[in-house]
């Protein structure tokens, strides 16, 4: 079982290759809304993992999906601290000797 982060461009790629068959390099550029070189670099990365290949053929390089044991993982992060108001102040003491407004 391989473990892949959700959220990230690895993610991304290999659920749009588990959805349509065959792909293009210039597919999942158009379908990230990023540059070819960022595609290009991650599947380079996936293909030194052994998930997918890469096949150039007549000016356009496929993309093969060789494995499917994916198991998304969400990202380990801190929760955000939540600052609660307080919505009823407490009352005011009646001995205080301030200044008085009338």
């Amino acid at each position: 079982m391989i473990e892949i982060t959700t959220g990230t461009t690895e993610e991304r790629i290999i659920k749009i290759l588990q959805k349509k068959y065959p792909v293009t390099v210039n597919y999942i550029k158009n379908q990230l809304h990023t540059s070819k070189g960022i595609v290009l670099r991650e599947l380079q990365k996936l293909q030194t993992k052994g998930i997918v290949r890469l096949e150039p053929l007549s000016e356009k390089i496929f993309i093969r999906l060789l494995r499917h044991d994916f198991s998304f993982v969400g990202k380990k992060r801190q929760r955000k601290f939540i600052k609660h108001s307080k919505k009823n102040p407490p009352p005011p003491t009646e001995e205080y000797d301030g200044i008085m407004y009338s």
